[in-house]
């Protein structure tokens, strides 16, 4: 096995677990021959009254890139069959734990990448199938490994696992990755959500399939959805508007610029509730359709995708959320209520909250903040890793 030899004073964010290793700390490698997606030592330099010598502080996979090992323990332990059950057995028991895995709630997070110690893994579940996205070739690499244990992990639950890599593995790598199902089959796609229904295309869909981080958010949305006129934008599966529906909205639409999303929102309200007039689907830019909208919306749902997917993109990104907040502002009826998110990682709580408080002091309107969202507790935040905070919402009262 190869070691990575750090640069004397650069362990001491591993010794606060950090589950990183950038490549700036790294002062030589000894051993074995190097690949990407290798299990690797990392060792630090230590001084002693004969001199320094080398320690174990992490063990990890190695990526080439500014991230030069994603740590997978702090403990010098194999990465065996029994590291992987464990890991994702003790994933599973915290999603039982928070009351996620009930007959009436068959869908949520499972591994959640560093919050579950397992950087460049994801695992989402809908019934009986497992989707696993890897972020790192390393993670790729273990895929096996991953579906032979997860039946045992999840007390026989899972039976199937799709593996939906193809856009997630570094494009560098030149791996080829397939998506497809590594363990079993199935062609049933129908999960819930708080007794609730939806399709989850895990074959052409984004991300896993269905976006489960906004599960808290949809059902704190019921509550406020009773005799509004509801618009629902960014729609993407439907989800909000769904919630809406069960929460007694007069009337609710969903736009998306994409006609696959506006088909699937479809399918997911007559799922939920067959031949209900309440619901119109449009497929429309987001910004187009603000613009042209009338003042008959009570309460506005904005989640658009990432703005932001890396800092370059930051300025852009929070000029984007002022606009269209800036929009929303202007529409919707005096006592509205607008539910507004990001989920651009490279994007703060600050920075987001700035822009919308741009957007507000654009529109003339008086606003106050009722709620401050953040992502579900299946996503969960590693003490270690505030980098893993990605999810911010606010739930604003409009006068």
């Amino acid at each position: 096995m190869t070691n990575i030899i750090l640069r004397r004073g650069k362990g001491e964010s591993l010794r606060r677990f950090h589950p990183w290793v950038f490549s700036g700390a790294i002062f030589k490698t000894e051993g074995d021959h190097i690949e990407e997606g290798d299990i690797v030592n990392v060792l630090e330099s230590v001084a002693t009254p004969n001199g320094y010598e080398t320690v174990f502080v992490a063990k990890g996979h190695f990526q080439i890139g500014s991230i030069a090992v994603r740590v997978l323990s702090f403990a010098d332990e194999p990465i065996d069959r029994q590291f992987w059950l464990k890991r994702i057995h003790e994933a599973w028991l915290v999603r039982k734990r928070l009351g996620l895995v009930r007959s009436d709630n068959t869908m949520f997070r499972l591994v959640h990448g560093e919050g579950d110690r397992l950087p460049g893994l994801i695992i989402d579940v809908y019934g009986d199938t497992a989707v696993m996205q890897a972020h790192s070739v390393g993670m790729h690499r273990s895929r096996h490994e991953i579906s032979d244990v997860i039946t045992e992990a999840t007390e026989g639950t899972i039976k199937n696992l799709y593996y939906k890599s193809e856009t997630t593995l570094p494009f560098k790598a030149h791996l080829d990755a397939k998506d497809e199902f590594i363990l079993g089959h199935t062609d049933i796609n129908v999960a819930e959500e708080n007794a609730l229904k939806f399709h989850i295309d895990w074959l052409e869909g984004q991300k896993t399939g269905f976006f489960v981080d906004q599960r808290d958010n949809r059902s704190l949305l019921e509550t406020y959805s009773m005799g509004k006129n509801v618009l629902n934008m960014f729609c993407y599966t439907g989800g909000f508007s769904v919630y809406a529906m069960r929460g007694g909205a007069v009337s609710v639409h969903s736009v998306d610029a994409s006609a696959k999303a506006i088909e699937l929102t479809r399918r997911n309200i007559a799922l939920n509730f067959p031949d209900d007039s309440r619901h119109e689907a449009f497929c429309e830019d987001a910004f187009k359709y603000l613009e042209r909208a009338g003042g008959d919306y009570e309460l506005i749902v904005l989640d658009p995708p990432a703005f932001a997917k890396h800092k370059d993109a930051l300025r852009n990104a929070l000029k984007g959320y002022t606009r269209l907040n800036a929009i929303a502002f202007k529409k919707i009826r005096p006592g509205g209520i607008v539910f507004t998110f990001s989920c651009s990682q490279a994007v703060n709580k600050e920075q987001f909250r700035l822009a919308v408080f741009t957007a507000a002091a654009q529109s003339g309107r008086h606003v106050r903040i009722l709620h401050q969202l953040h992502q579900p507790a299946d996503h969960p935040i590693n003490i270690y890793h505030p980098e893993g905070e990605y999810l911010k919402g606010l739930v604003l009262y409009v006068e």
